[in-house]
């Protein structure tokens, strides 16, 4: 007897349909899985066998073939065991159940309990695009399976509890997604508040969040580059419900979804170590996933002591920095991940880190300083529209006594500069001024004519590159928007132009 089951894949961060044929057939018993499975699917007929006996089911005497169709895509994980062992169910006849509009996803235990599967908002946006009306998930994954609108969600303890479902003994009542709590975005462990001096970093901070755009930090050790760095998810606007769920896709794949967060509601902070690897930082591995420039989708990669990363390492970052994603050639095929971040940079001036200090100075020699600063080349500088000096803090700025201005202050400014971006982009695909092509520039970067000059004289002084007047315009733009001057003037580029790289020398 044949049945077939329908379950998914995830390939990149999205779904691909998969059907779960079983045949139960005259032949040597024993179970055989075929269609391009992996080690762990493999595997998956001991836990299948074990559990389908351990949850008063029997295995079938004959031989059983199991079917994972497309054949040439490969299967990979333990998603496909409760797949599997309904399939093994319905072909042998202890199971009667009509599962053509279901998805049926999850890892068996040799109990028969499911436990949680990575990937599962995934695999039920899939099943609401193919017209599937309902899901069969691990009881832990429904608060996250629900996020779907469009599809029935039944959320499963164990084996036996589908069986008897399905055979109308016992029935499982539908997830309620109302019964999962809202949480609210959480409260940044830094604010503004809290950080004395560094004026004119705080301001390219927040010219930064109000533009998404990329910044690079230099000063001496102990200045609060990190800090403020780590303050900056403080005053950025909350993620809109498209926004979360794309992050929360992502998170869920990587298998990195906390047990208690359903939906991502904070924009991700991501601060990996210099000593990761260019699969760790871009995405990569044999059955590639996202690495940790597409884990800072819609929110901040920080790299701290950027020259201590593999040079190589920082080159990849170029293409992501551009298109907003990465893509990875394998042998199998192409998969392309999401990489819309915010890239913010750090580092020392020189090794020693106090060249240019008026207080300590520096022990490097001219020749170390320049192979130090040249370890970041010009074109991955040229992709960072914000470069300020984090000088040393003076005693009365650390001693004054008077409050900072707060996070919450700044936010409001950034948040009503990105609603007017939101409705100047609202009929293309752009969301903020960083995003803007040489096309939108055009559009909507109107210069006055003291503007324009300053901006002619500014290429011909500065010898900007197309990329670097590109950039310098869309800088100019968000400071602008954040002065709510629908115009782009002269105090704008000029205030723009402050924040371009500066040539330092021994």
């Amino acid at each position: 007897m044949l049945a077939k089951v329908f379950s998914c894949a995830v390939v990149g961060v999205d779904g691909v349909l998969v059907e779960v044929e079983v045949d139960v057939g005259n032949g040597q018993p024993g179970i055989v899985v075929v269609g391009l499975p992996d080690t762990a699917v493999q595997e998956s007929k001991e836990r299948v066998r074990t559990a389908i006996r351990n949850s008063g089911g029997r295995i079938p005497h004959g031989k059983v073939t199991i079917n994972l169709a497309p054949a040439d895509l490969k299967k990979a994980g333990p998603t496909y065991d409760l797949p599997i062992a309904l399939g093994i169910l319905l072909a042998s006849g202890q199971v009667a159940a009509d599962l053509d509009d279901a998805l049926v996803v999850g890892e068996l235990s040799l109990d028969g309990i499911l436990r949680h599967t990575p990937g599962i908002i995934s695999m039920i946006s899939l099943a609401a695009s193919k017209g599937m009306h309902r899901a069969f998930v691990p009881f832990d994954d429904a608060p996250e399976a629900a996020l779907v609108s469009d599809v029935e969600i039944y959320g499963l303890r164990t084996l036996a509890d589908l069986v008897n479902h399905l055979n109308g003994e016992t029935l499982i009542e539908r997830f309620d997604p109302s019964t999962v709590a809202a949480a609210e975005p959480a409260a940044s462990r830094v604010d503004f508040a809290e950080i004395k001096g560094q004026e004119q970093v705080k301001r390219g901070l927040e010219i930064a969040a109000a533009g998404s755009h990329n910044v690079l930090m230099s000063g001496p050790p102990g200045s609060g580059k990190t800090l403020l760095a780590r303050a900056l998810p403080s005053i950025l606007p909350p993620m809109t419900i498209q926004e979360s769920l794309e992050v929360t896709k992502i998170f869920s794949v990587r298998g990195l979804l906390p047990s208690d967060t359903p939906l991502m509601r904070d924009r991700p902070f991501r601060s990996p170590h210099h000593g990761t690897s260019s699969a760790g930082l871009i995405g990569g591995g044999s059955w590639p996933r996202p690495g940790e420039i597409s884990l800072a989708h819609r929110g901040i990669l920080f790299l701290d002591e950027l020259p201590e990363f593999n040079a190589a390492t920082l080159e990849m970052l170029r293409q992501p920095l551009e298109d907003r994603r990465v893509t990875l050639g394998r042998a199998s095929g192409t998969l392309t991940f999401p990489a819309n971040f915010m890239l913010v940079t750090a580092m020392n001036p020189c090794p020693c880190g106090y060249f240019g200090d008026p207080i300590r100075s520096c022990s490097c020699s001219a020749s170390t300083i320049a192979r130090y600063q040249k370890k970041i080349s010009g074109p991955l500088l040229d992709r960072i529209d914000i470069h300020v000096e984090a000088p040393r803090v003076e005693f009365e700025k650390l001693s004054d006594r008077r409050a900072s201005e707060a996070s919450s202050a700044i936010r409001g400014r950034v948040s009503a500069a990105r609603e007017v971006q939101v409705a100047r982009f609202k009929d293309i695909d752009v969301l903020t001024n960083a995003d803007m092509g040489p096309a939108e520039l055009e559009r909507f970067v109107l210069l006055n004519l003291q503007g324009e000059a300053l901006m002619k004289s500014a290429v011909k002084q500065l010898h900007l590159s197309a990329r670097s007047y590109h950039r310098v315009l869309k800088l100019s733009r968000t400071i602008a928007d954040l002065g709510a001057s629908e115009q782009v003037q002269a105090a704008h580029v000029a205030e723009a132009l402050q924040f371009r790289p500066r040539q330092q020398t021994a």
